[in-house]
C-alpha cells in the first residue's frame, strides 16, 4: 500500500486502547488535528477530556494532507462575498489567519515555517477568475500581490499571492499539540472504534463493548458517524486527490495551487535533512474509479518532465468531504441536541480549519463569545443548495447501490449502507463511492462513516 511521507517513520508514541467503561466531561471521536486541537483547548480550560480514535492518531486525513497551513483556500473569497457578504468573507479570512498566528506561537520552526501562498492559472480563459479573487483581496484588505511570474517551472497567465502564510509537518505538529493536551490531563485512546452513539444521554459504545459516558460529545471523525442528524449525510460530497513526493535540491519560497481543471498543488518540505517536493492533483469523487494508477501516473509524468525528478519516493492519496457552499460544518449538530458537536466538511483545507474548529467548539461549549460559531454552524447551508447537493449525492448513492450489484457483483458490500465497494488498485483499498468509506485489503476500516469491517467471504 502507498505511504505518506509524513508517516514514513514511527513519529508517534502509541497510545493504549480503552479497556474499561468511563465517565468524562467531554468525549471526542476522531484522532485527527481537529479532535486534538479541541482536546487541547478544553483540557486547558479544566475539562476532563477523552479522545477516541478507531485507528492510530493522525494517520487519517491529517497524516495524508499536504500540510499547508494557509487561509488561501482556492477561489473562495469572491464566492463567500457573493453568498454571504463582505463581513462573512472577512471573518473567514480572519479566523483562518488567526489559526496560523496561534500555530506559530505553539510550536518551533522545525515543525512550522512561514511561506507565501499562491493561486495561479496556466489558461488564459481562467485569468479573470484570478483577477476577481484579487479584487476580493483588495476589498478585504488581505495582504497580497498580483502578477504573472512564479518560481515553479510553469508559465502562469496570472497569479495572486497571499502573504504571511505557513506550512507544517502535520504529524509532528499534531503530536506536539497532543503532548500539551496530555499535560493538561486529557486522555487519548487509539484502536478504540466508536460503533454507536446515543445522542440524548449522551454516550458512546465502542467496538469492544465498553462505553464512554459524557456531558458533551464532539464528533471530529472524517465523516460523521451520526451524520443523518441535520441531513449532513446528504450534504457532504467526498473527493479524493493524489500526492507524490520526491527529493529536490532546495526549498521553494512559496507554496502553490492551480485553479485549472488539471489542478496542481505544490510545496516543498524538509524531512530528516533532505528537501522534498510535494506535487498533488488529479481529484476525483471518492470510490468512483478502480484504475487509480492513472492519477498517480499523470502527476509522476509531470514530476519527471517539469521538475527533473529522479525518483518518486512516496505517493499517497487523501480525501475530504465538502459542503454545498464551501464553508465547513462546525458547531452544535442541531438545535435539538445542544450537547452534540460536529466538525467536518473542510474541503481539503483541514489544517487551518481544524485549528479554527478547535477554537469554535471549545468556545461554544464553554460559553465564550466567538464570531465563527454562527458562520461555521452546521445550520448555515441554505435549503436550495442543500437540496441540490442532496439530489446529486443521494442520486449517485442510488446509482452505486443498485448499479454496483450489477457491475461489481463479486465485490464486498460497504458495512455502512450496503453499497458495493470498488477495489482501488493503486492504494490497495476497498473504496465506497456512496459516502467515502475505505477498507484495507483485509477488510478492516480505514475511513468512515463505516464502523464495521468488510465481510470478504460474501460475494453478493
Amino acid at each position: 500500500m502507498n505511504s505518506s511521507i509524513w508517516l514514513q517513520n514511527k513519529l508517534l508514541k502509541s497510545k493504549p486502547a480503552l479497556e474499561d467503561s468511563i465517565q468524562t466531561d467531554v468525549c471526542i471521536i476522531g484522532g485527527g488535528l481537529s479532535g486534538i486541537m479541541t482536546a487541547y483547548h478544553l483540557s486547558k480550560a479544566g475539562k476532563s477530556v477523552t479522545l477516541l480514535e478507531g485507528n492510530s492518531f493522525l494517520s487519517g486525513a491529517t497524516g495524508h494532507s499536504t500540510g499547508k497551513l494557509t487561509a488561501q483556500h482556492g477561489l473562495i473569497y469572491q464566492t463567500i462575498i457573493e453568498k454571504f457578504g463582505l463581513d462573512a468573507a472577512l471573518l473567514y479570512y480572519e479566523l483562518n489567519q488567526k489559526a496560523i498566528s496561534s500555530a506559530l506561537d505553539l510550536v518551533d520552526s522545525s515543525i512550522i515555517q512561514t511561506k507565501t501562498s499562491f493561486l495561479y492559472t496556466l489558461e488564459e480563459n481562467n485569468r479573470k477568475k484570478i483577477e476577481d479573487e484579487w479584487d476580493a483581496y483588495k476589498l478585504l484588505n488581505i495582504p497580497g500581490t498580483f502578477g504573472e511570474k512564479c518560481e515553479i517551472p510553469y508559465s502562469p497567465k496570472a497569479s495572486v499571492a497571499m502573504l504571511d502564510q505557513a506550512q507544517i509537518h502535520p504529524v509532528q505538529f499534531g503530536q506536539s499539540i497532543m503532548d500539551m493536551a496530555i499535560k493538561n490531563g486529557a486522555n487519548f485512546f487509539e484502536h478504540s472504534r466508536a460503533t454507536h452513539i446515543n445522542l440524548s444521554k449522551p454516550y458512546v459504545e465502542l467496538e469492544n463493548k465498553h462505553t464512554v459516558y459524557c456531558n458533551d460529545l464532539i464528533i471530529c471523525s472524517h465523516y460523521p458517524l451520526e451524520a443523518m442528524v441535520g441531513l449532513q449525510l446528504v450534504k457532504l460530497r467526498v473527493n479524493r486527490s493524489y500526492i507524490i513526493a520526491f527529493k529536490c535540491s532546495e526549498p521553494l519560497a512559496g507554496q502553490y495551487l492551480s485553479i485549472d481543471q488539471t489542478n496542481r498543488s505544490i510545496r516543498t518540505a524538509k524531512i530528516e535533512g533532505d528537501y522534498y517536493t510535494l506535487l498533488a492533483g488529479s481529484s476525483q469523487r471518492a470510490g468512483s474509479s478502480s484504475n487509480t494508477n492513472i492519477f498517480y501516473e499523470a502527476i509522476e509524468k509531470e514530476a519527471y518532465e517539469k521538475f527533473a525528478a529522479s525518483d518518486i519516493s512516496h505517493k499517497w492519496s487523501a480525501q475530504d468531504p465538502e459542503t454545498p457552499d464551501l464553508l465547513p460544518y462546525v458547531g452544535q449538530i442541531s438545535a435539538g441536541y445542544p450537547n452534540i458537536w460536529l466538525a467536518t466538511g473542510f474541503r481539503k483545507w483541514g489544517i487551518s480549519n481544524s485549528l479554527v474548529a478547535g477554537q469554535i467548539i471549545s468556545d461554544g461549549l464553554l460559553g465564550r463569545s466567538n464570531a465563527g460559531i454562527k458562520l461555521y454552524s452546521p445550520q448555515h447551508t441554505k435549503f436550495g443548495d442543500a437540496f441540490l447537493q442532496a439530489l446529486k449525492i443521494g442520486g449517485q448513492t442510488v446509482v452505486d447501490l443498485v448499479g454496483g450489484y450489477v457491475t461489481r457483483s463479486s465485490n464486498p458490500r460497504c458495512t455502512h449502507l450496503g453499497c458495493k465497494t470498488r477495489w482501488n488498485k493503486a492504494d490497495e483499498t476497498w473504496d465506497c463511492s456512496c459516502h467515502g468509506s475505505r477498507f484495507a485489503k483485509d477488510g478492516s476500516v480505514l475511513e468512515g462513516p463505516a464502523v464495521k469491517p468488510l465481510d470478504l467471504k460474501k460475494s453478493t
